[in-house]
C-alpha cells in the first residue's frame, strides 16, 4: 500500500540548509513542515508529532544525527528516516544503512533528488 505524506520533519542544524531543503520538496503537496536545529529537538518532536517522514543531518550538537536516528527508530520502529548528509565516507553511510536509514540523500539536494526520495518512500509504503 502506497504511503502518502503530509508531514515532514527537517532535523538540521543550519537554518540555511533546512530552508534549501525545504524549497526542494513539490509546493502542490500540501506537505505540512516542522523543523529543529539539533538531534534532541528532533527526536522530542518526532515523539510529539509522529511526522510521515524524517530527514536528518548527520553532524549536529547536542544530539547528532546517528544517535537521533536510533532513538527515533527505538521509540518507532516504522519511522521513515532519510539521512540528509554532506559526510559521503562509506563507513558512515553503512553505520546509518545498518541503523535504519530508509536512504541517504547526498548535500546538497535538489528537486529532482527530493522527488526522488519522496517516490520511494511513497511506494514502499
Amino acid at each position: 500500500m502506497a504511503k502518502t505524506l503530509q508531514t515532514v520533519l527537517i532535523v538540521d542544524d543550519s537554518p540555511i540548509s533546512r530552508k534549501m531543503l525545504k524549497s526542494c520538496f513539490p509546493k502542490d503537496r500540501g506537505l505540512e513542515f516542522h523543523e529543529a536545529g539539533d538531534g534532541q529537538q528532533g527526536l522530542d518532536l518526532y515523539k510529539q508529532l509522529r511526522p510521515d517522514l524524517v530527514t536528518m543531518d548527520l553532524t549536529m550538537p547536542v544530539m547528532d544525527g546517528v544517535t537521533a536516528l536510533v532513538e527515533i527508530r527505538a521509540f518507532d520502529p516504522q519511522a521513515t528516516v532519510i539521512v540528509c548528509t554532506a559526510d559521503v565516507q562509506e563507513k558512515s553511510l553503512q553505520e546509518v544503512n545498518e541503523k535504519g536509514a530508509f536512504m541517504i540523500l547526498p548535500k546538497p539536494p535538489n528537486k529532482a533528488s527530493v522527488l526522488e526520495a519522496l517516490a520511494k518512500v511513497e511506494e514502499a509504503g
